[in-house]
């Protein structure tokens, strides 16, 4: 049996409790320093108490320590790496290779996204110098993810949900280039939202002020059995700069969908322990996504482009049938209500939208305050969006899931006077015992039903009574004495659990072994001593600085991507006819440039590779 592991975000501790109430086998958080996404830092007490939570429930934390590290904060970063260790997290998310030079605690590593993770080669080479998970490239399909899976023993992570980067991870020097702000130092400033022109070698614009690199965002939820028969047995959502909605939401969806897999008659389980359920209906569309894309997952790879808006555009609501005396009908029955936010494209690059003040009994939709619609800014048959759903969101502020251990007891009777057993699904057992004698029940019935009532209360425990047995003989005991067997059984129970708990461990790292190349460039991203002494210990010859050591200069490739321009504008030569957009359908001559303000970057397309390069 295999176990398939639920891995959600958390951008601080009340996200990462919330994820394991929804069903999230383990959960992945940044420290306050050196984590890839620099505005979601959180303190070792608060991983501490998160850690503490998601255990009780065998599920597991783990702590995305995954930007380069300059030499005056190895120390520093060894420090924190020694709290987090101490606070319980069972695995360290990485990408600096320096940090391997370093004497470590014996926690297992994992090779963050940001290592590049694309090739046998590099997974295999990942696996033999001591990582105990990849988290691979998001870009990767079923076939290459089975080949990488065919090579190797490691442990693999996939994304299965979330905002794509639109290069390959920790490839990416677009923003260092632009305004000083690396990516992989966990302060992107996101230059694939922006807006950009296209242009040809003379200056004039072929694509004007389209969000051209801004892709939609993942959702591989059809997917999930085709990744696990690939090998996959960690599936990630991306997510810890998104808000405690999208959390609970999308980690209940994913919960669904895995729980229907292992149920399904295969080889898996879960990897965690509880049952959850969930007071509401998971519907990814209901938070923030940008529409949805498999992302090269399939052979027949379908658009993956969100060029009108960077921002969320929620779910379909219909088609604009008619625009009336500052009302708008659409063309099928839906349940848009005063509060409600709608978007729609007005012209290509630009989204526009309303609140709803109301909607009257013919279903026709009024804007909210002076907000005027016009016939010319929605025509018949432009697709209305639902961005902001008013009732979704009170909904979500509430009380949404409950993740319960199934828990068995028997009440006994004790030579000092009468002793509660439990045990757990888990096989995780404790016992608790009272010492009063307990009079004799005149009505036993009654006083049967009264120790059923006052044991099965187990409330905000994080237990639920499956089985109680009664094996005293009729008696009577206050509620009060009842009460606090439970509570004295419930307390034992959860520190029995903790201790049960078997934290990962790793030995000593392995000896050297070989790297596949002898010389890397500056896309190795070696910021620090440690990390160049890495690669030269494993036969690397030259090893240039990382980017945000010593910036190359002009000409230097800040991004690869498997997104093309020219195929989503319908340009690429082995797609003829097939164009997705607006844009002139003859594909342009010569040199293309993406150019925002004063920044103007060249584009190249390597077709053989199907990839495409963004030049400083």
């Amino acid at each position: 049996m295999h176990s398939l592991e639920l891995l959600a975000p958390a951008k601080n501790m009340e996200s990462g409790k919330a994820a394991v109430d929804h069903g999230a086998d383990a959960v992945y958080i940044g420290p306050e320093r050196f984590g890839a996404r620099a505005a979601a830092g959180n303190s070792v007490a608060d991983i501490e108490r998160l850690c503490t939570y998601a255990h009780r429930y065998f599920a597991r934390v783990y702590a995305a320590f995954n930007t380069l590290l300059f030499d005056h904060e190895l120390e520093p970063a060894r420090h924190l790496i020694e709290q987090l260790y101490h606070a319980g997290v069972d695995a360290l998310i990485i990408q600096d290779m320096g940090l391997l030079e370093m004497d470590l605690p014996p926690l297992p590593l994992f090779a963050s996204t940001q290592t590049d993770n694309r090739t046998p080669e590099k997974v295999k080479f990942l696996e033999r110098s001591g990582f105990s998970r990849v988290i691979l490239a998001r870009e990767l399909s079923l076939s290459d993810m089975k080949q990488i899976r065919d090579a190797t023993c490691v442990d693999l992570e996939a994304f299965v949900h979330g905002a794509l980067c639109v290069c390959y991870s920790g490839q990416c020097y677009m923003s260092a280039t632009i305004g000083g702000r690396s990516a992989n130092r966990g302060a992107c400033g996101q230059p694939c939202r922006l807006a950009w022109n296209l242009e040809d070698k003379n200056g004039s614009v072929l694509c004007e002020n389209r969000h051209l690199l801004s892709l939609k965002d993942m959702n591989r939820s059809d997917y999930l059995a085709d990744l696990a028969r690939a090998g996959i047995t960690s599936f990630k959502i991306e997510g810890r700069l998104k808000d405690l909605d999208y959390v609970k939401n999308i980690t209940a969806f994913y919960r669904q969908k895995l729980d229907a897999l292992i149920t399904s008659g295969s080889s898996y389980t879960r990897a965690s322990s509880g049952r959850t359920t969930f007071f509401f209906t998971p519907d990814p569309n209901k938070t923030f996504n940008r529409g949805y894309t498999d992302y090269f997952l399939s052979a027949s790879p379908d658009p993956i482009d969100a060029f009108d808006t960077p921002k969320s555009v929620g779910e379909p609501v219909g088609k604009v049938k008619q625009v009336k005396n500052q009302a708008l009908v659409l063309d099928r029955p839906h349940d848009l209500r005063a509060g409600d936010g709608i978007c729609f494209p007005q012209a290509p690059g630009r989204l526009k939208g309303f609140y709803v003040n109301r909607v009257d009994e013919n279903a026709r939709v009024f804007p909210s305050g002076k907000t005027p619609v016009h016939k010319k800014d929605l025509p018949c048959g432009t697709m209305v969006f639902r961005n902001h759903d008013l009732g979704f969101e009170r909904l979500m502020a509430g009380m949404t899931a409950q993740r319960k251990i199934s828990l068995d007891m028997k009440f006994c009777e004790h030579p000092e006077g009468f002793e509660l057993l439990g045990v757990d699904e888990d096989n995780i057992q404790a016992r608790a015992l009272i010492r009063v004698p307990g009079d004799t029940a005149r009505n036993p019935d009654t006083a049967r039903t009264a120790i059923e009532k006052q044991l099965s209360k187990l409330g905000n425990t994080c237990f639920e009574l499956n089985r109680l047995e009664i094996l005293s003989k009729p008696v009577f005991l206050p509620a009060a004495d009842l009460n606090r067997l439970r509570r004295d059984l419930i307390e034992c129970l959860e520190k029995n659990r903790l201790k049960a708990y078997v934290r990962p461990s790793v030995e000593s790292r392995p000896v050297p072994v070989p790297f596949y190349r002898t010389g890397l460039d500056f896309r190795a991203n070696a910021a620090n001593y440690p990390a160049v002494q890495f690669y030269k210990k494993r036969g690397v010859k030259s090893i240039d600085p990382a980017f945000e050591c010593t910036p190359p200069g002009p000409g230097t490739v800040v991004m690869t991507t498997k997104h093309c321009i020219r195929r989503s504008l319908g340009w690429c030569p082995g797609q003829a006819g097939k164009n997705q957009d607006t844009s002139p359908a003859r594909p342009p001559l010569g040199p293309l440039f993406l150019t925002h303000g004063k920044h103007r970057f060249q584009v190249i397309f390597d077709c053989r590779n199907c990839e495409m390069q963004i030049l400083a």
